[in-house]
């Protein structure tokens, strides 16, 4: 499991806004889009997604796009010319990957029902399971899956009992984690038709805390991974961050395929999606109660509930934070929710009913954790090339999408 954090995004600096990841943003116009929307800029994405390429080219590695991430298969065509195929978490996003993206489908879940893994089953490349149990229980459908399909490889998810996440909702190697097999329950244990290991210890994190856990994973088990096919390094590499050592990377993948005959897969999901997208908001009200207060047109839970979950505070373009600027407001959610609140930010100039807000860096983690919990609306969804300028609205949402979501 990835995340979303600031650690790394507030590095990101420009001449105009220092705190501004999504730079092609500041010449962007959010008046031009239904508000609130969601904007992706397709150049930032290619951005992102030659880094990746170069790590698969240079490495021998294969990079996967994590779904759970980011899942705008609007742009999948462009994705595809890059990566090497999808990674989902179920039957869902693995149908969603095989239909949408192509190439490789690789899938893993905390746990299968039998209905979903029979799915899963038939359109999958590489099935991974969380424990030995579940892989012992489900052999007779493995057993007829790999018969009608030779091609299908399996693999089981490790814990390496090394933790390299800051926030424990986000560490899948913190204490009692469901996340994985732990190493030391492996010996004596009968892999026979495990072709792969998969492992994931991190969370938007540079290329030292991998190196860490390749040590870790190395030291634990490194005689079982020469008889292995494939390794996955799992997601939270942060590759086409600005600061990420690339060429580390490189260097330590070349290394670890060679030393074990395998090969390695990456599966970032962020990595793809940082620094390409905002979310468009719009002020629908403003009111004072011991302190100014905006209400938006978005909300904190339905919309971005990254902000409510890490926490973290989701940065505005042209804002500051309380007290920086001349004008600090609260601003809210138009939810009932008390707590459906974004921050404190503060402005050069009071906040107008109408006035269009941009929230920075909410391409990855945001758009896919969406709900209507309220009847609250879903932002429309956008494209745009910030290299000619055009703009195409994908998607706008109404009460048929809130409706059929219940019952």
């Amino acid at each position: 499991m990835a995340c979303r954090g600031l650690s790394l995004k507030s590095r990101v600096s420009t001449l105009s806004d220092p705190a501004v990841a999504a730079d092609t943003f500041l010449r962007f116009d959010p008046s031009r889009v239904p508000s609130p929307c969601f904007v992706v800029d397709e150049v930032a994405i290619e951005r992102n997604l030659k880094v990746l390429s170069r790590v698969q080219q240079e490495s021998g590695a294969k990079v996967l796009l994590a779904l759970k991430a980011f899942s705008m298969f609007s742009l999948a065509p462009l994705i595809m010319r890059h990566l090497s195929g999808t990674c989902a978490s179920g039957l869902l996003e693995a149908k969603l990957g095989r239909e949408e993206y192509g190439k490789e489908v690789h899938v893993y879940s905390a746990a299968f029902t039998p209905a979903d893994l029979a799915g899963v089953l038939q359109i999958a490349d590489h099935v991974v399971f969380n424990t030995l149990t579940q892989w012992q229980r489900f052999q007779p459908m493995i057993q007829a899956a790999k018969a009608q399909r030779p091609e299908l490889d399996f693999g089981l998810r490790i814990n390496p009992r090394h933790s390299e996440g800051k926030v424990a909702m986000y560490d899948p190697c913190a204490p009692g984690s469901r996340l994985g097999t732990p190493i030391a329950q492996l010996k004596g244990a009968d892999l026979t038709g495990i072709s792969g290991l998969h492992f994931h210890t991190l969370c938007e994190q540079g290329f030292a805390p991998l190196a860490r856990t390749l040590d870790a994973v190395e030291a634990r088990c490194g005689d079982l991974l020469h008889s292995l096919k494939w390794v996955n390094f799992g997601g939270g590499h942060h590759i086409s961050h600005p600061d990420y050592d690339v060429d580390g990377l490189i260097k330590r993948v070349r290394e670890f395929s060679r030393k074990y005959g395998v090969q390695v897969y990456l599966e970032p999901g962020e990595a793809i999606a940082i620094r390409s997208g905002v979310l468009v908001s719009e002020v629908l009200d403003t009111l004072e109660n011991e302190m100014p207060i905006a209400v938006l047109d978005t909300s904190a839970t339905c919309h971005m509930p990254d902000t409510l979950e890490m926490p973290y505070r989701a940065h505005i373009f042209g804002s500051g934070g309380q007290g920086e600027k001349k004008y600090s407001y609260r601003l809210g959610g138009l939810s009932c929710l008390a707590g459906d609140v974004m921050g404190d930010y503060s402005f050069d100039t009071p906040l107008q009913v109408g006035q269009r807000m941009m929230f920075d860096d909410m391409a990855h983690y945001t758009m896919v954790k969406t709900t209507t919990f309220n009847g609250v609306r879903l932002p429309a969804l956008a494209i745009w090339n910030s290299s000619t300028d055009d703009l195409r609205i994908v998607r706008e949402f109404g009460y048929q999408d809130f409706r059929d979501r219940l019952s």
